[in-house]
């Protein structure tokens, strides 16, 4: 995995928001663990209070381009029969770039919780 790659991988800040959500947990995490993630992070709202609309628009914004890019590139597997998205191999070797560039976003301040 090269430095570009994750910086092109780390483009978008939902992408961003998904990758610390799977660094910060080490493990697998449902599609609806990232949506919250992002609402929270991305708009600072819980689930609860944000429209539907918005709420549908992130769904379908995850899996029609962040999920597929992120497969694409080998940094996880994504079961949709059990909406699950899984770090791979490839995503360990990713860590330390992605730490770096973690580390200097001013809205993910290390701290990342579901």
């Amino acid at each position: 995995m090269t430095f570009d790659t994750t910086l092109e991988l780390c483009r978008d800040r939902y992408r961003r928001i998904i990758l610390a959500a799977l660094a910060a947990e080490q493990r697998s995490l449902t599609v609806n663990d990232l949506s919250k993630t992002i609402f929270e992070y991305n708009n600072q709202l819980k689930v609860v209070d944000t429209s539907e609309e918005i709420r549908t628009e992130t769904q379908l914004s995850l899996h029609h381009s962040h999920i597929p890019k992120l497969e694409s590139a080998g940094v996880i597997e994504y079961d949709p029969e059990r909406k699950l998205v899984e770090p791979t191999e490839q995503f360990n070797q990713l860590q330390p770039y992605l730490s770096a560039i973690l580390c200097i976003d001013p809205d993910l301040d290390g701290s990342m919780k579901l």
